[in-house]
């Protein structure tokens, strides 16, 4: 039965397909093969740059150019060619040593490039520069571009309603307004910073040989110094050397990369859930589209579904990332395979954050502020005045500032004539008193609204 999107076992490859689709020449068979014929034609090719390997000549133009081919203008013939050889093989990454072989023909120059193929590797050195290659191309092509995408929208957000007033609620109970760009431009300070330690995470490669050790390139080559070898090469990848390593690299970059991930996720979440809370108060409107149905039985309802989406999915790529970090760093003596399985899916956590975050920006895309909904609230509560009344009262010595209006408050109804009798009857100045007396709850947002204006 021919395969479609109907029948695909992850919502990643089915559901919201055409959302990662940036991701595919990534973290798909066909990208992983892809980038191993990267690293072993690279090893090949600084070999031959290499003045300690005697026996491997610098290859001639036309050489240079098969080789350079063999990577640039690699498809998914050349991959199906490969799953052909590994049925034989039974290993992937000898597969793929086979494959550049047959690339390679016969030729005055091919022999010693065959001979020197996969020269003093383990297969893991081939998968940890290929992986390490793989996740910094899906940072810097496809996650730091949307996210600072979404910051973008966020920073208009909240600029554009920097100086709305807006009743904040801690502990679920009114409390001092804060305005609802404040709010906004919270969130993405937040982001801003994680998305910079996201960014900042060092990717590192080892390329060392079976455990680490450099074992067979000493016993080849006892004068080479293969440290720095190594080092020059994991270099001209663009990543950084990890020098101390066993048979694999020990995957704390990694983590390092989930884990930055997973915070910047979370605060994604608590974003959705903020948002999706102010839907329901009334504070946002959405916009509605012609033709879309938010309940099979309750026609009027337009649910915040964009919001909800993109918290499942966020939910979804949290778990997979916890667990990359958990379980990456661990292996049993100098390597077990727990790690090659799960490595493969790196896409699908990274895929549903694209599609969370592309949910997201359709929300909020989709937002309409009721600014008299929101005001309604905030000019209703003349309670949240009596931390204004009671801070000022102690610049001025009055005797338990704070007692006094839990007395005068807690528990009960404040409205404007409760508030401006007490007020009358305080000892403090008089442009003080006036200016408590002139204050509204729409009015006391302290400095909200130059911090919005200066995310």
């Amino acid at each position: 039965m021919k395969l479609s999107t109907l029948r695909a076992l992850s919502p990643a490859d089915g559901r919201y397909a055409d959302k990662v689709s940036p991701l595919r020449d990534l973290f798909s068979e066909y990208g992983l093969i892809r980038h191993r014929v990267l690293v072993e034609v690279r090893w090949l090719q600084a070999l031959a740059d290499e003045a300690a390997i005697g026996e491997l000549s610098a290859p001639s133009s036309v050489m240079k150019q098969v080789l350079n081919e063999i990577v640039d203008e690699f498809t998914i013939d050349d991959a199906e060619r490969v799953k052909a050889i590994e049925k034989t093989t039974n290993h992937d990454v000898k597969a793929v040593e086979y494959f550049i072989r047959e690339k390679l023909g016969d030729g005055p120059e091919t022999g010693p490039l065959k001979d020197f193929l996969h020269f003093a590797c383990t297969s893991e050195d081939i998968n940890n520069l290929s992986y390490a290659l793989i996740l910094r191309s899906a940072r810097a092509d496809v996650l730091l571009p949307k996210m600072r995408a979404l910051h973008t929208i966020l920073a208009g957000m909240a600029k554009k309603y920097a100086a709305v007033p807006m009743l904040s609620r801690t502990h679920g109970q009114t409390a001092s307004p804060t305005t609802v760009g404040k709010e906004l431009a919270n969130v993405v300070h937040r982001l801003k910073r994680i998305a910079g330690q996201f960014a900042d995470v060092s990717i590192l490669g080892k390329f060392n040989g079976a455990v680490g050790n450099f074992n067979a390139h000493v016993v080849a080559y006892p004068d080479a110094d293969w440290p720095a070898i190594s080092d020059r090469f994991v270099h001209s990848l663009g990543l950084e050397p990890n020098s101390h390593t066993t048979q694999i690299e020990p995957h704390d970059w990694t983590a390092e990369y989930c884990h930055a991930l997973q915070r910047y996720d979370t605060v994604l979440i608590d974003l959705c859930r903020d948002i999706w809370a102010y839907i329901s108060l009334g504070y946002f409107r959405q916009k509605v589209a012609a033709g879309e149905v938010g309940s099979s039985t309750m026609p009027h309802k337009v649910n915040p579904i964009d919001f909800e989406n993109a918290e499942g999915n966020l939910g979804m790529a949290n778990a997979l990332l916890g667990h990359f970090a958990e379980k990456l760093p661990i292996s049993r003596w100098q390597r077990d395979l727990t790690d090659s399985t799960v490595q493969r899916n790196f896409g699908v956590a990274t895929g549903y954050v694209l599609i969370a975050v592309e949910s997201l920006v359709k929300g909020l895309g989709k937002l309409q502020i009721d600014e008299q909904a929101i005001n309604r609230d905030v000019s209703a509560a003349w309670e949240v005045l009596a931390e204004a009344v009671q801070t000022v009262m102690r610049r001025y010595g009055i005797p338990e500032p704070y007692e006094q209006l839990k007395a005068l408050t807690r528990g009960r109804p404040v409205d404007r004539a409760l508030l401006a009798e007490f007020i009358g009857g305080l000892d403090i100045p008089a442009d003080e008193r006036e200016r408590l007396l002139a204050l509204r709850p729409e009015d006391y947002t302290g400095l909200a609204e130059a911090l919005a204006n200066r995310v």
